[in-house]
């Protein structure tokens, strides 16, 4: 396996164990937070999916990252559909692995910029930040589950 099949594998990777997680939850439990200033069950998963893109746009367009994250909050609250916000995830994965797959080795070796926000590291990177925030909201949306009385399922099942 090279070393773009392991990216664009470990990626799928992680989307399999978000939806593992998730799974527990029905369109019902869209609007679910635990405090209302929080993101609720689709915010969530809007939220997940949007930094999927984010890291994507961020890696591989002119304009880098677009550090506004008070409009990317607003944008994933504004997501009331839990069905909605998996549809959006599962599309910017499919995206995110699309152009993995488009870029060569080299271009995925370049480094950020000096003074960009991931300055220092490959663009490759991108996929290990990807896993790590889909984690990250996994783990949160395990609590919310369990605040609905639900079992959230293993995701390495």
């Amino acid at each position: 396996m090279d070393s773009k099949e392991r990216l664009t594998k470990q990626l799928k990777t992680a989307q399999q164990f978000f939806n593992r997680t998730i799974g527990c939850f029905e369109e019902a439990d869209s609007s679910f937070a635990p405090k209302e200033e929080m993101f609720t069950v689709a915010g969530q998963v809007a939220h997940t999916a949007q930094t999927i893109d984010w890291f994507v746009e961020g890696a591989f367009t002119p304009e880098g990252f677009d550090l506004d994250f008070e409009k990317h909050a607003r944008e994933a609250k504004a997501c009331t559909s839990l069905d909605e916000a998996k549809a959006w995830f599962d599309r910017a994965t499919e995206n995110a692995v699309k152009v993995l797959e488009s870029k060569s080795d080299g271009e995925l070796q370049e480094y950020f910029p000096e003074g960009s926000l991931m300055a220092g590291s490959m663009k490759l990177a991108i996929v290990a930040g990807i896993a790590d925030h889909n984690a990250h909201h996994r783990g949160s949306l395990a609590v919310y589950a369990r605040l609905l009385g639900k079992v959230p399922p293993m995701p390495y099942m």
